[in-house]
């Protein structure tokens, strides 16, 4: 979404709102100060150091499946080993940040795999509820600090009106809010399941 908003914005805008996304992912920044595209996609995707970063959340969703393997699927292990491997076989370089969306979308997907392969091979019992417990809490969380940062650096009160620029902001963080179609979907049916 951030690299979507660049192209229409100044790039003093664009560090304004990466400076953001760092602080809502609760991510260090880099230690020179320099904030531009290269840095901010290694530090939330493949910095080991940051424990918000995919390659770190990665590996504590794996840690953690392997503490209770006895209770999850093979699949499970198998789907969510196989996402750990990929990701960790990821370099940092120029040449990755230009195809940076194959990696993208290889880890979305490794992610809607192994919620598919959780829902399907594991009973629907306290374990898997517990599960659909954490994934939603986790989204609530990241959702609260995302508006809050936002809400927490604008340049004015609430009530004045919004210059064009600052429109942009606004139309970027309500698409990062929004839920895609399947996942809205998904949620409607597990409410109507547990009503």
């Amino acid at each position: 979404m951030d690299f979507q908003l660049r192209l229409d914005q100044s790039p003093d805008a664009s560090a304004g709102r990466w400076l953001r996304l760092l602080e809502a992912s609760q991510a260090p920044a880099p230690e020179d100060g320099k904030i531009d595209a290269a840095a901010l996609t290694h530090i939330l995707t493949l910095d080991k150091t940051n424990p918000s970063s995919i390659i770190a959340c990665v590996a504590a969703a794996r840690e953690n499946l392997r503490q209770v393997r006895e209770q999850c699927s093979s699949e499970m292990w198998e789907q969510l080993n196989r996402l750990y491997l990929q990701v960790n076989s990821t370099t940092s370089s120029e040449a990755w940040l230009l195809h940076s969306h194959i990696f993208f979308r290889a880890v979305q997907d490794g992610a809607h795999l192994f919620q598919g392969v959780t829902d399907s091979t594991m009973s629907h019992g306290e374990g898997w509820q517990y599960i659909q417990l954490g994934r939603f809490v986790e989204r609530t969380d990241a959702l609260a600090r995302l508006i809050g940062t936002h809400f927490r650096r604008l340049p004015h009160s609430l009530d004045q009106a919004v210059e064009s620029e600052e429109y942009l902001e606004w139309v970027g963080l309500l698409k990062s809010c929004a839920p895609s179609k399947p996942t809205a979907k998904r949620t409607q049916q597990n409410c109507a399941r547990c009503a």
